[in-house]
C-alpha cells in the first residue's frame, strides 16, 4: 500500500501536528507490513502558490517553456503523481488564524485539477479519487470543532476532500493546546489513544 504523508506545520520539532502524523504513519506501518511511505514537508520545501505563472505552464508546450516555467510544471506533476498514487493520504493540519496554512492551501491547489481529481457533468460535479483513505490530524489552541471558528479549518478540509471523491476519511484532533500545560498534555493523550483505537483491529 503506498501512503502519503503530509506535514504543513512551521513550528519544527515543536509541532503537535507533525508528532502526531508521524504516530499516526508510524501505526499503519505496524499493522501493516507493505506500506510505502512518500513524505512532503511542505514548510520545509514549499510548493508555490498557485499563480498565473502556473497556468501559463501549463498552458505552454514543453518544448517552450523558459526554466521557470519548466519548474512550475515538473512541481504540478510530480505533486499530482504523489497523490495520485497513494492509496492513502495522512495530513497534518494545525489551525492558524481560523483555517489551514498557506502551505497546505498550496498544495491543494496543485492537486484540485479539473478532469484529473474531479470533474463537472451535466449533472453537477463528481470526485474522481473515490477509493483513497484520508486521516487528517488536526490540531488548535483553541477549542473549535463543530463550532463556526472550525469552519475554515475542519470543515473546509472535510468538503475539499468530499469534492475529489474521498469519503473515507477521519480525523486524529488535539485541541486547546494553548490553554496550558494540562490541557495539552490531556489533548495529546487523547489523540495518541485515538489513534491505537483506529489500528488496534488492523
Amino acid at each position: 500500500m503506498k501512503l502519503l504523508h503530509i506535514d504543513s506545520s512551521i513550528l519544527g520539532d515543536n509541532s503537535a501536528s507533525r508528532q502526531l502524523s508521524r504516530e499516526v504513519v508510524q501505526a499503519w506501518q505496524a499493522a501493516e507490513a507493505d506500506v510505502v511511505v512518500t513524505y512532503r514537508d511542505l514548510a520545509a520545501d514549499a510548493i508555490s502558490h498557485f499563480s498565473a505563472q502556473t497556468l501559463v505552464a501549463a498552458g505552454t508546450s514543453a518544448e517552450l517553456r523558459d526554466a521557470a516555467q519548466q519548474h512550475e510544471a515538473e512541481l504540478s506533476t510530480t505533486t499530482m503523481a504523489e497523490f495520485l498514487a497513494a492509496d492513502a493520504v495522512v495530513i497534518a493540519a494545525p489551525m492558524y488564524n481560523f483555517t489551514i496554512p498557506t502551505q497546505l492551501k498550496a498544495w491543494i491547489d496543485r492537486i484540485a485539477v479539473a478532469g484529473q481529481t474531479f470533474r463537472y457533468t451535466e449533472s453537477g460535479y463528481e470526485g474522481l479519487c473515490g477509493g483513497k483513505k484520508l486521516v487528517i490530524v488536526s490540531t488548535a489552541g483553541g477549542l473549535h470543532s463543530g463550532k463556526p471558528s472550525g469552519v475554515a479549518h475542519e470543515d473546509y478540509l472535510k468538503h475539499m476532500f468530499s469534492f475529489l471523491g474521498i469519503t473515507d476519511i477521519e480525523f486524529v484532533r488535539a485541541e486547546g493546546l494553548a490553554y496550558g500545560d494540562d490541557m495539552r498534555t490531556k489533548a495529546m493523550s487523547e489523540a495518541k489513544a485515538q489513534i491505537g483505537e483506529q489500528f488496534a483491529a488492523a
